[in-house]
């Protein structure tokens, strides 16, 4: 065979090219895409449906999709911090205000919160049930050496946990593997073993309710202020990470803290139930972008 000559081979390359462009595998055109936020969040807030019920109504509002990366809070700012993200909606306050801080974060705003609870087996061999204290409740199980299911997982529930047990002067790892179980998993599938092992466990209360495989596990401790669980939203930082979609991320940010994504909050229940509640501060934000 005779070798091709440049132009022909020139030829054949375009060729091959606009026909790789109509396969399935190629990379689609980015003209006509319909714009859209990655959002780093919880396992909790996906796990209880809020995003799929409130989400849809930005989206009709705005036309920009929201992609929901759904791991433990630790995670999630692991994530926007290497800037695999445009928005980040986690609940560990401490950890929030250290990423903005430390400049990986426009600025943090208040969204919603919940609460978190102690369920446990309706046996309740660590004679819990109605303490006011959650931190007193913590000190009776580890007492007890009664099954506790942790995440394990540096999620916001996790860190929220071992606050619990050092107010309660408990070093729960000291019993790793014994009493002390960490699944290193997400908040239902803690409770899924928690359910098998009949054991105690910390979860938000928007998980609970979403719950269905409950076993013999019920709510035992609750009110307990020390238990209450805001959400923060904030923009990843631009200046870091200068792919952040600015225009787009700011954009979800002001319609979840405006009236209408309030409003969606509220108005979210599952089996008759509130699972959060809109706590955004206007006048603060204003203040913050000054």
């Amino acid at each position: 065979m005779f070798p091709a000559s440049p132009r022909i081979a020139a030829l054949a390359l375009v060729v091959i090219a606009a026909a790789l462009a109509g396969l399935p595998g190629a990379a689609p055109a980015t003209a006509g895409e319909k714009p859209f936020i990655i959002l780093q969040s919880t396992t909790s807030t996906a796990n209880s449906g809020l995003y799929d019920a409130i989400l849809p109504k930005f989206t009709e509002r705005t036309g920009i999709e929201v992609r929901v990366v759904a791991v433990g809070t630790g995670q999630a700012i692991k994530n926007a911090r290497n800037g695999d993200g445009d928005v980040l909606l986690v609940h560990d306050r401490a950890a929030e205000e250290r990423f903005v801080a430390e400049g990986w974060g426009v600025a943090r705003f208040d969204v919603m919160y919940n609460d978190f609870v102690i369920v446990g087996p309706r046996s309740d061999p660590a004679g819990i049930r109605g303490l006011k204290s959650a931190s007193a409740a913590f000190a009776r199980i580890a007492e007890a050496k009664a099954p506790f299911a942790s995440r394990g997982d540096n999620s916001g529930t996790h860190k929220k946990e071992l606050r619990l047990w050092k107010a309660a002067h408990v070093d729960p790892i000291a019993a790793s593997g014994r009493w002390y179980r960490e699944t290193g998993s997400g908040m239902g599938a803690t409770l899924n073993a928690a359910s098998a092992m009949n054991a105690y466990a910390l979860t938000d209360r928007g998980t609970w309710i979403a719950f269905a495989n409950r076993g013999d596990l019920a709510i035992l401790v609750e009110g307990d202020p020390a238990l209450f669980n805001p959400y923060g939203v904030i923009l990843v930082n631009p200046a870091r990470h200068p792919h952040v979609k600015r225009r787009e991320g700011q954009a979800f940010i002001d319609w979840i803290t405006g009236p209408e994504g309030q409003a969606a909050i509220a108005a979210y229940r599952l089996k008759g139930h509130q699972l959060f509640f809109p706590n955004a501060r206007r006048e603060a934000k204003a203040r913050e972008r000054k």
